[in-house]
Protein backbone atom coordinates (compact mmCIF):
# COMPACT_ATOMS: atom_id res chain seq x y z
CA UNK A 1 0.00 0.00 0.00
CA UNK A 2 1.24 3.76 -0.82
CA UNK A 3 0.74 6.42 1.20
CA UNK A 4 0.81 10.34 0.12
CA UNK A 5 1.32 13.02 2.68
CA UNK A 6 -1.19 15.41 2.89
CA UNK A 7 -0.97 19.23 4.80
CA UNK A 8 -3.59 20.49 7.10
CA UNK A 9 -4.48 22.34 9.90
CA UNK A 10 -6.49 20.69 12.68
CA UNK A 11 -9.07 23.26 13.59
CA UNK A 12 -12.20 24.07 15.54
CA UNK A 13 -14.56 26.22 13.94
CA UNK A 14 -17.57 27.55 16.48
CA UNK A 15 -18.98 24.28 17.88
CA UNK A 16 -17.76 21.92 14.84
CA UNK A 17 -13.89 20.93 13.74
CA UNK A 18 -11.88 19.36 11.28
CA UNK A 19 -9.34 19.59 8.73
CA UNK A 20 -8.80 22.81 6.88
CA UNK A 21 -7.28 21.94 3.49
CA UNK A 22 -5.27 24.12 0.51
CA UNK A 23 -7.42 22.91 -2.54
CA UNK A 24 -4.47 22.50 -4.59
CA UNK A 25 -3.13 19.79 -2.33
CA UNK A 26 -6.25 17.68 -2.92
CA UNK A 27 -7.15 15.54 -5.70
CA UNK A 28 -9.34 17.85 -8.37
CA UNK A 29 -11.76 15.23 -9.48
CA UNK A 30 -15.12 14.37 -6.68
CA UNK A 31 -14.65 10.60 -6.78
CA UNK A 32 -10.90 10.69 -5.91
CA UNK A 33 -11.68 13.76 -3.50
CA UNK A 34 -14.46 11.96 -1.37
CA UNK A 35 -12.08 8.60 -1.24
CA UNK A 36 -9.20 10.76 0.44
CA UNK A 37 -11.48 12.65 2.67
CA UNK A 38 -13.16 9.08 3.73
CA UNK A 39 -9.63 7.95 4.55
CA UNK A 40 -8.66 11.11 6.15
CA UNK A 41 -12.04 10.77 8.57
CA UNK A 42 -11.95 7.25 8.91
CA UNK A 43 -15.49 6.80 7.67
CA UNK A 44 -16.74 3.43 8.08
CA UNK A 45 -16.12 3.01 12.06
CA UNK A 46 -18.16 4.51 14.91
CA UNK A 47 -14.49 5.95 16.05
CA UNK A 48 -13.35 7.11 12.80
CA UNK A 49 -10.12 5.27 14.83
CA UNK A 50 -8.59 4.95 11.50
CA UNK A 51 -8.68 8.59 10.51
CA UNK A 52 -8.92 11.93 12.69
CA UNK A 53 -13.08 12.13 12.78
CA UNK A 54 -14.11 12.32 16.45
CA UNK A 55 -17.44 9.68 16.02
CA UNK A 56 -19.64 12.45 15.34
CA UNK A 57 -21.47 14.52 12.68
CA UNK A 58 -19.62 17.84 14.16
CA UNK A 59 -16.40 16.35 13.86
CA UNK A 60 -15.90 14.60 10.42
CA UNK A 61 -16.44 18.06 8.84
CA UNK A 62 -13.83 19.13 5.94
CA UNK A 63 -12.86 22.31 5.10
CA UNK A 64 -10.64 23.06 1.34
CA UNK A 65 -9.74 26.58 0.85
CA UNK A 66 -7.66 28.03 -2.55
CA UNK A 67 -7.60 31.68 -3.88
CA UNK A 68 -10.39 32.68 -5.61
CA UNK A 69 -11.49 33.38 -8.87
CA UNK A 70 -14.61 35.74 -7.96
CA UNK A 71 -13.52 39.33 -8.43
CA UNK A 72 -15.00 40.43 -5.23
CA UNK A 73 -13.77 37.37 -2.71
CA UNK A 74 -9.84 36.70 -1.31
CA UNK A 75 -10.66 32.63 -0.80
CA UNK A 76 -12.64 30.09 -2.31
CA UNK A 77 -14.21 27.79 0.56
CA UNK A 78 -15.39 24.40 -0.26
CA UNK A 79 -17.06 22.69 2.29
CA UNK A 80 -17.41 18.61 2.47
CA UNK A 81 -19.53 17.06 5.58
CA UNK A 82 -18.28 13.59 5.78
CA UNK A 83 -20.73 10.62 7.63
CA UNK A 84 -19.33 9.16 10.74
CA UNK A 85 -19.73 5.06 9.80
CA UNK A 86 -21.93 4.61 6.12
CA UNK A 87 -18.61 6.00 4.28
CA UNK A 88 -20.79 8.95 2.72
CA UNK A 89 -19.38 12.42 1.70
CA UNK A 90 -21.53 15.28 1.13
CA UNK A 91 -20.72 18.46 -0.87
CA UNK A 92 -23.88 20.00 -1.44
CA UNK A 93 -23.85 21.83 1.87
CA UNK A 94 -22.09 24.62 3.83
CA UNK A 95 -21.13 24.53 7.51
CA UNK A 96 -21.59 27.76 9.35
CA UNK A 97 -19.16 26.93 11.94
CA UNK A 98 -16.50 25.58 10.09
CA UNK A 99 -16.93 28.67 7.89
CA UNK A 100 -15.76 31.15 11.11
CA UNK A 101 -11.94 29.21 10.69
CA UNK A 102 -11.93 29.78 7.13
CA UNK A 103 -10.52 33.19 8.08
CA UNK A 104 -8.07 32.66 10.40
CA UNK A 105 -6.84 28.87 8.32
CA UNK A 106 -6.49 31.31 5.05
CA UNK A 107 -3.80 33.49 6.94
CA UNK A 108 -2.07 30.14 8.31
CA UNK A 109 -1.62 28.98 4.98
CA UNK A 110 -0.75 32.20 3.37
CA UNK A 111 -3.94 32.84 1.46
CA UNK A 112 -4.30 36.40 2.84
CA UNK A 113 -1.74 38.60 4.63
CA UNK A 114 -2.83 40.46 7.94
CA UNK A 115 -3.63 43.95 6.98
CA UNK A 116 -3.61 45.11 10.84
CA UNK A 117 -5.77 44.61 14.04
CA UNK A 118 -8.14 43.30 12.29
CA UNK A 119 -8.17 41.58 8.65
CA UNK A 120 -10.94 41.31 6.42
CA UNK A 121 -10.82 38.18 4.82
CA UNK A 122 -13.16 37.56 1.63
CA UNK A 123 -15.24 34.71 1.12
CA UNK A 124 -16.22 32.81 -1.48
CA UNK A 125 -19.12 30.04 -0.47
CA UNK A 126 -18.53 27.06 -3.43
CA UNK A 127 -20.91 24.91 -2.14
CA UNK A 128 -23.98 27.61 -2.10
CA UNK A 129 -22.80 30.43 -3.61
CA UNK A 130 -22.57 32.94 -0.70
CA UNK A 131 -20.36 35.78 -0.30
CA UNK A 132 -18.66 36.21 3.72
CA UNK A 133 -16.77 38.70 5.18
CA UNK A 134 -15.08 37.53 7.88
CA UNK A 135 -13.45 39.46 10.29
CA UNK A 136 -10.22 37.61 12.10
CA UNK A 137 -8.64 39.48 14.94
CA UNK A 138 -5.13 39.94 14.13
CA UNK A 139 -3.27 42.50 16.41
CA UNK A 140 -0.20 43.94 15.29
CA UNK A 141 -0.78 41.90 11.75
CA UNK A 142 -0.21 38.86 13.54
CA UNK A 143 -3.28 36.08 14.19
CA UNK A 144 -4.17 35.50 17.97
CA UNK A 145 -6.89 32.79 18.86
CA UNK A 146 -6.69 34.44 22.95
CA UNK A 147 -9.77 36.08 23.59
CA UNK A 148 -12.40 36.15 26.01
CA UNK A 149 -15.28 34.90 23.71
CA UNK A 150 -17.47 32.16 24.95
CA UNK A 151 -20.11 30.16 23.02
CA UNK A 152 -22.65 27.15 24.02
CA UNK A 153 -21.23 23.69 23.50
CA UNK A 154 -17.68 24.69 23.78
CA UNK A 155 -15.84 24.80 26.79
CA UNK A 156 -13.52 27.88 27.80
CA UNK A 157 -13.06 30.66 25.55
CA UNK A 158 -11.20 32.15 22.25
CA UNK A 159 -10.72 34.83 19.69
CA UNK A 160 -13.85 36.03 18.47
CA UNK A 161 -14.51 35.93 14.57
CA UNK A 162 -17.43 38.20 12.90
CA UNK A 163 -19.06 36.64 10.18
CA UNK A 164 -21.48 38.99 7.63
CA UNK A 165 -23.31 36.98 4.82
CA UNK A 166 -24.52 38.68 1.58
CA UNK A 167 -25.94 36.81 -0.74
CA UNK A 168 -27.55 34.02 0.84
CA UNK A 169 -30.95 34.32 -0.02
CA UNK A 170 -32.61 31.48 -1.81
CA UNK A 171 -29.21 29.87 -2.26
CA UNK A 172 -30.08 26.62 -2.82
CA UNK A 173 -33.49 26.53 -3.78
CA UNK A 174 -34.03 30.13 -5.64
CA UNK A 175 -36.38 31.48 -2.87
CA UNK A 176 -36.45 32.88 0.00
CA UNK A 177 -39.83 31.15 1.19
CA UNK A 178 -39.26 27.91 -1.41
CA UNK A 179 -43.17 26.86 -0.94
CA UNK A 180 -44.32 30.03 -1.79
CA UNK A 181 -46.30 30.45 1.86
CA UNK A 182 -45.09 31.77 5.01
CA UNK A 183 -46.21 28.84 6.94
CA UNK A 184 -47.16 25.11 5.70
CA UNK A 185 -48.65 22.55 8.05
CA UNK A 186 -46.80 18.85 7.49
CA UNK A 187 -48.47 16.24 9.57
CA UNK A 188 -50.21 18.34 12.12
CA UNK A 189 -47.47 20.51 12.53
CA UNK A 190 -46.96 24.63 11.38
CA UNK A 191 -43.63 24.88 9.71
CA UNK A 192 -42.10 27.93 7.72
CA UNK A 193 -39.72 26.64 5.25
CA UNK A 194 -36.81 28.88 4.59
CA UNK A 195 -34.16 29.38 2.45
CA UNK A 196 -31.56 31.26 3.64
CA UNK A 197 -27.57 30.41 3.52
CA UNK A 198 -29.75 26.95 3.81
CA UNK A 199 -32.79 25.18 3.48
CA UNK A 200 -34.42 25.01 6.42
CA UNK A 201 -37.54 23.87 8.14
CA UNK A 202 -38.62 25.90 11.40
CA UNK A 203 -41.53 25.09 14.37
CA UNK A 204 -42.49 25.28 17.35
CA UNK A 205 -40.61 23.26 20.32
CA UNK A 206 -44.11 22.95 22.18
CA UNK A 207 -45.91 21.38 19.09
CA UNK A 208 -43.54 18.42 18.96
CA UNK A 209 -44.23 18.46 23.12
CA UNK A 210 -41.16 20.36 23.89
CA UNK A 211 -39.59 23.05 25.90
CA UNK A 212 -36.21 23.84 23.88
CA UNK A 213 -34.92 23.48 27.01
CA UNK A 214 -33.85 19.97 26.87
CA UNK A 215 -30.22 18.20 26.99
CA UNK A 216 -28.52 16.56 24.19
CA UNK A 217 -28.94 13.61 26.42
CA UNK A 218 -33.01 13.50 26.84
CA UNK A 219 -33.35 14.53 22.94
CA UNK A 220 -31.36 12.06 21.72
CA UNK A 221 -33.94 9.67 23.78
CA UNK A 222 -36.39 10.70 22.03
CA UNK A 223 -36.75 8.36 19.45
CA UNK A 224 -40.65 9.50 18.91
CA UNK A 225 -39.61 13.12 18.57
CA UNK A 226 -37.14 12.14 15.75
CA UNK A 227 -39.36 9.82 13.88
CA UNK A 228 -41.99 12.87 13.51
CA UNK A 229 -39.31 15.38 12.60
CA UNK A 230 -37.64 13.44 9.81
CA UNK A 231 -41.16 12.37 8.45
CA UNK A 232 -42.17 16.26 8.14
CA UNK A 233 -38.27 16.98 6.76
CA UNK A 234 -38.92 14.88 4.16
CA UNK A 235 -42.24 16.24 3.09
CA UNK A 236 -40.80 19.99 3.72
CA UNK A 237 -38.00 18.91 1.10
CA UNK A 238 -40.43 17.77 -1.67
CA UNK A 239 -42.58 20.95 -1.02
CA UNK A 240 -39.36 23.23 -1.65
CA UNK A 241 -38.47 22.06 -4.76
CA UNK A 242 -35.31 20.10 -3.28
CA UNK A 243 -36.86 15.89 -4.44
CA UNK A 244 -36.06 13.12 -2.29
CA UNK A 245 -34.11 14.59 0.63
CA UNK A 246 -33.61 11.00 2.48
CA UNK A 247 -30.02 11.12 2.12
Amino acid sequence: MTQTAIPYLFMRGGTSRGPYFNRADLPQDRETLAEVLLAVVGSGHPLNIDGIGGGAAVTTKVAMLSPSDDAWADVDYFFAQVSVEDRLVDFKPTCGNILSGVGPAAVELGLVQPTGDVTDVKIHAVNTGAKVLSKVLTPGGVLTYDGDTEIAGVPGAGAAVALNFMGVVGSSTGAFLPTGNIRDTFDGIEVTCMDVAMPMVIARAADFGLTGYESVAELDANKDFFARMEAIRLQAGAAMGMGDVAK
